[in-house]
């Protein structure tokens, strides 16, 4: 019975989704191109390869280990749906990661079940359509507001995300919040290691720890 329902999701859910993903994705990335596609054909607006290598590099070393640390650690609460859809959306650690996660503790799926899958998929569909929501009206009322904020309002904007992801996993998961964080200070203390090299390490090392209390877990409950 679990093998039919496993094959079924996979074949009406899992595959459609990666497949529609993909073309979406690739259909996003074309598209990041037509500003400066536009800009060469009508203006000829044409900068020298140097400049554009240098620029690429530039970007490169600071946003390369999120191409392979943000997958892998958001992968567990998004799925694969909601991996399409925050990528292509954005706004991944302070929007579509915090509501899939609130979703799923709310209705008290396990992550990384089908269930956990599906609820998020859901809860980050509802945060794109508030975002475009939120975003229209931001754009006739956001400025104003901002004006009129004190700037000790704005200044506290900055640790909103760091907030939001203590909240949501430090305390969901004490024990490796803890490790991380004073992984980190120790890092950025008593090492000369940038930060692009330290994030990964925590990262990665982080997920090494909680898989080690995995199975020492179960090895105790086999042992019972």
């Amino acid at each position: 019975m679990e093998k039919n329902i496993d094959q079924t999701y996979n074949q009406k859910f899992t595959i459609p989704v990666i497949r529609i993903g993909r073309i979406s994705m690739f259909i996003a990335t074309l598209a990041c191109f037509v500003p400066s596609i536009y800009l060469a054909i009508r203006y000829g607006a044409r900068p020298p390869i140097g400049a554009i290598l240098a620029g690429w590099g530039l970007t490169a070393a600071v946003y390369a280990p999120f191409y392979f640390i943000e997958p892998i650690s958001y992968f567990p609460v998004l799925g694969i749906a909601g991996t399409y859809m925050s990528f292509l959306a954005g706004e991944i650690g302070n929007m579509r990661l915090p509501c899939a996660a609130v979703a799923q503790s709310v209705l008290k799926v396990e992550e990384g079940t089908k269930k956990s899958e599906l609820v998020g998929t859901l809860a980050i569909a509802g945060s794109v359509v508030t975002s475009v929501i939120a975003g229209t009206l931001s754009v006739f009322v956001g400025s104003f507001i901002l004006n009129v904020l004190p700037a000790s309002v704005l200044r506290a904007f900055d640790f909103v995300l760091p907030a939001v992801f203590g909240s949501m996993f430090a305390i969901k998961a004490p024990k490796f919040g803890v490790y991380a964080l004073a992984l980190v200070l120790i890092l950025k203390i008593f090492t000369p290691l940038p930060v692009f090299a330290i994030l990964p390490l925590t990262v990665f090392s982080t997920i090494a720890f909680g898989i080690f209390e995995h199975k020492k877990k179960n090895s105790k409950g086999a042992e019972k």
